[in-house]
């Protein structure tokens, strides 16, 4: 009993980590749960993966929910991305469990690595335009005047068109193929997939990421399910955790700038990632 208690304690605060950084940057906390996952609970990746995925799907849906309350996520979009998404889930959750454990937790440093990178990139830009001066409506204006999903000034919806439904899918897709392979919600990919292909606020952005990583999570949880891949045991109190954390990241995240944010998630995922590849190539005592 007293190891039930000390291993669910540790699975709650976990999931907490993951819904906090879900909370303040719409993407991320797939990304993080997983590291989280095998190296506080010791599970492999064919594990971790799903209950990542579980933990980010419940606390994506209720970040969603509160978003849609404000009026700042984008629905039509999300449901475009989320539906391609969930389509291709399932080959991601079948091609983990036909990849083992070593390479499946290497390619899973690497993508770390990679979205380490391109959000200390998005933390630069974001430190220089909060040195000019500008607001973030002027920022993006000025930087996107011809993305492929716009903005009708009138009705604050996008004005959809071929090379917008084809950018939106396109996200979706990839996506909702790493979704099922390594467990992560796909928001790495849709937040900057939705800043560099849309004139959305960033306050939509990721609402509406949020709601996209949602109903993709569902694609690759029931998937994961079926295959019975899911330890329900630990994935309960971690998805219960990342829930309250989101709750707790919602109020944290409005008083903290968000390049200080993109910075300290960069680092620790690269911390993650450095450790994932010592335990892949066996440098590292596997538990």
């Amino acid at each position: 009993m007293a190891w039930w208690t000390e291993v669910h304690g540790l699975a709650i605060l976990l999931g907490g980590v993951v819904g906090l950084i879900l909370a303040m940057s719409g993407a991320g906390g797939g990304i993080i749960a997983v590291p989280l996952l095998v190296f506080g609970l010791g599970l492999p990746m064919q594990q971790a993966a799903p209950i990542g995925l579980l933990a980010v799907g419940l606390a994506a849906g209720l970040g969603a929910f509160l978003g849609w309350r404000q009026g700042i996520l984008r629905y039509r979009a999300a449901g475009l991305i989320g539906l391609v998404g969930m389509a291709t889930a399932p080959l991601g959750v079948w091609l983990a469990h036909q990849v083992p454990n070593r390479p499946l937790m290497a390619a899973f440093a690497l993508v770390l690595v990679w979205t380490a990178l391109a959000t200390l990139r998005r933390a630069r830009q974001g430190a220089r335009g909060a040195k000019g001066g500008g607001g973030e409506a002027d920022c993006l204006a000025a930087a996107r005047p011809g993305v492929a999903c716009r903005l009708d000034p009138a009705q604050g919806r996008f004005l959809w068109n071929l090379p917008c439904a084809r950018a939106l899918a396109g996200t979706g897709l990839v996506s909702g193929l790493l979704s099922g392979l390594l467990g992560v919600g796909g928001g790495f990919v849709i937040v900057p997939a939705l800043g560099r292909h849309s004139d959305l606020p960033q306050r939509s952005v990721l609402a509406t990421s949020l709601g996209v990583i949602t109903l993709v999570a569902l694609g690759g949880i029931g998937a994961a399910a079926w295959h019975g891949a899911i330890p329900w045991a630990a994935a309960l109190p971690f998805g219960g955790g990342a829930v309250a954390g989101l709750l707790l990241g919602q109020g944290i995240g409005a008083r903290l700038a968000g390049h200080r944010l993109q910075q300290s998630f960069a680092l620790v995922s690269l911390l993650a990632a450095a450790l994932l590849l010592l335990r892949a190539s066996g440098l590292l005592w596997q538990g």
